[in-house]
């Protein structure tokens, strides 16, 4: 349940404050977008090639670049979380719908999304998203990995 207090919201799950996070994206509202992030200068973000952008303000930064195009439709899948008391680690394929010369086309990236819990909720300390191999075949997007490494 997602709650408000004095205009803030209040995520009481990780799976809540990442839910918020993909419907920001979807509505290209970075305001929403930005109240999934803890405000604290260690967070991190890294978009599909490109730099590792630490601190609140170069996060936000990327992200009104990125908005600024247009709203980002992507699909989270297969999450798989691992989660403590105080902290949750969301790995993801993104699903993401871009426009190309051949029409709209769906390409798949692997994200991690880093959740911490404090007194305003879970909030997000770590997006890190890079594009999955091309020929990436529903065989291959399998929860349980073949061998460890």
């Amino acid at each position: 349940m997602v709650l408000k207090s004095r205009g803030a919201l209040l995520f009481a799950t990780s799976e809540e404050a990442e839910q918020a996070f993909y419907e920001a994206l979807e509505q290209g509202d970075l305001g929403q977008l930005m109240a999934v992030w803890a405000e604290d200068e260690d967070v991190v973000c890294i978009h599909p090639g490109g730099p590792r952008l630490i601190g609140h303000e170069a996060v936000q930064e990327s992200w009104r670049e990125i908005l600024g195009n247009s709203p980002l439709s992507i699909r989270p899948t297969r999450i798989h979380a691992v989660q403590s008391m105080m902290s949750s680690v969301h790995t993801v394929v993104e699903q993401v719908m871009v426009d190309t010369a051949q029409g709209k086309q769906v390409v798949n990236c692997y994200a991690t999304n880093v959740f911490h819990k404090g007194p305003t909720g879970w909030r997000m300390v770590l997006h890190h998203s890079s594009q999955a191999p091309a020929d990436l075949g529903t065989a291959e997007m399998q929860d349980v990995p073949d061998l460890l490494h």
